[in-house]
């Protein structure tokens, strides 16, 4: 999530009845990551497979679905079955939403419709045409394009950190800017207003439940579910809080990846590796470990204690350990963001955040399976969540990541914490940079297993 997306909404505590624990799993941002597409274009850049492939034609999501209308309906209906077989807690798609091919004629935008209600994104997605320029970048002689034109989301955040211009129909990119413009996209919308409690036109026809957790009235809150994974809790925490089951990651990557895979095998590689971005969204997400665990650094005993307290009308343990975990979560996007932001512009491709993506001696052979997620990608995440905590709080000046009266990123809404651990002692820095090449070494390796493995079965 960058630094700049409408003040970094949190996802509040709109959980029933269970204090704490409601409110330490809204508390972080909805995203992870600031700017996927930056992170996906170190990973990926030096991919023989992906340097080797030929551009391809940019095409729009009308063209795409009308063309494999018929075939669609029968894979989407396959993937229902296997996310009712395979993903726990999964909310059944009512069967009025099968996407259905006919009876014929039916124009494009009415296909476009009932696609976007199968797969169950918002409504008001955009799917627009468009690449996105990272630094250092220029425009590449294309039109800018504004913010609104991408994203669902009200501020005009995204457009301060995110350069936007637009592609037209037919002509030829390469696959690695598709990917990194589609890496980024999960966050612009697709994920929100799904839930019966979001008050969107969607709320009610997609049978998603109401939003487990987080506060349905802010913007980011209703994707967290999508982007979170709360896999390795200790099973007393599980009793506590059953919600914490309902995340679904795991749905959203095998989704895009199966329509990847069909877009591929059909001629339409636009298609193919803009859902590979989209699913490669997720796989980056759990790389966080602020995303894999409900909170770093606390253990489950103290957990329950506080729990307890708030449900006792003793509020403050509750409310302060929220607030800390939330700014946690935020300082380190920051930090990333601009760290990463300005090796970029500078073109220091030897600094340690940025080598560390490209970093290939130590990625994983297994090919990707449906469980690497859960079973691999964020068990890595959460072992590491401890003591990620440890050296952030190290690192960083109290009042930023240790106070519970200051609100990273809405107190001051252009903070700049690289320039704030810069001014800092130099082996806190090291140490936190360290640690957060660490992270992006293992963002970099799941993201290129994934294309790989992608590349290689959609033949």
């Amino acid at each position: 999530m960058t630094a700049f997306r409408a003040a970094f909404d949190f996802l509040g505590v709109a959980c029933r009845g269970l204090g704490l624990l409601s409110g330490l799993a809204c508390a972080g941002p909805a995203l992870a990551w600031s700017n996927h597409g930056m992170a996906t274009s170190l990973a990926l850049a030096d991919v023989p497979e992906l340097r080797a492939a030929a551009p391809v034609a940019v095409e729009t999501i009308e063209r795409f679905v009308q063309d494999q209308a018929v075939a669609l309906a029968q894979l989407l209906a396959k993937e229902e079955a296997w996310a009712r077989a395979t993903v726990p807690t999964y909310p059944a798609r009512p069967e009025a939403l099968a996407f259905r091919a006919g009876p014929a004629p039916v124009d494009a935008a009415e296909l476009r419709r009932r696609f976007i209600a199968a797969v169950r994104i918002n409504p008001e997605s955009r799917l627009a045409l468009y690449s996105q320029r990272l630094a250092g970048q220029d425009d590449a002689g294309r039109a800018p394009l504004n913010w609104s034109k991408v994203t669902t989301l009200r501020g005009d955040g995204t457009q301060i950190s995110t350069r936007f211009v637009a592609l037209t129909e037919g002509e030829r990119i390469s696959p690695l800017e598709v990917l990194v413009s589609a890496a980024d996209e999960p966050d612009y919308g697709l994920d929100l207003g799904l839930w019966a409690d979001s008050a969107g036109p969607a709320s009610a026809a997609y049978a998603m439940g109401n939003q487990p957790f987080g506060n349905p009235a802010l913007e980011y809150s209703g994707q967290a579910p999508m982007h979170m994974g709360f896999f390795h809790e200790a099973a007393i925490i599980y009793s506590a809080a059953g919600f914490l089951k309902r995340t679904y990651p795991e749905y959203r990557l095998h989704l895009w990846q199966a329509l990847a895979r069909h877009a591929f095998k059909t001629g339409h590689p636009y298609w193919g590796w803009r859902f590979a971005g989209w699913a490669l969204h997720y796989v980056q997400d759990l790389t966080q470990p602020y995303h894999a665990r409900v909170l770093p650094g606390v253990g489950a005993a103290r957990m329950l204690w506080i729990n307890a307290l708030d449900m006792a009308g003793m509020h403050g343990a509750k409310n302060d350990a929220v607030t800390l975990v939330s700014n946690r979560h935020t300082a380190l996007e920051n930090y990333q963001y601009w760290v990463m932001r300005r090796a970029m512009e500078r073109g220091d491709a030897a600094h340690p955040v940025l080598a560390a993506l490209r970093e290939r001696s130590h990625d994983p052979s297994p090919p990707w399976r449906d469980d690497t997620l859960r079973a691999v990608v964020t068990e890595e995440s959460q072992a590491s969540a401890n003591g990620l905590d440890t050296v952030l709080a190290g690192a960083m000046p109290a009042r930023y990541v240790s106070d519970p009266g200051y609100t990273v990123g809405v107190t001051e809404p252009r903070l700049d914490l690289a320039e704030v651990v810069a001014r800092g002692p130099a082996d806190a820095r090291a140490r936190l940079d360290a640690s957060l090449a660490a992270l992006l070494a293992r963002c970099g390796a799941h993201s290129r297993m994934f294309v790989l493995d992608l590349i290689a079965t959609s033949r």
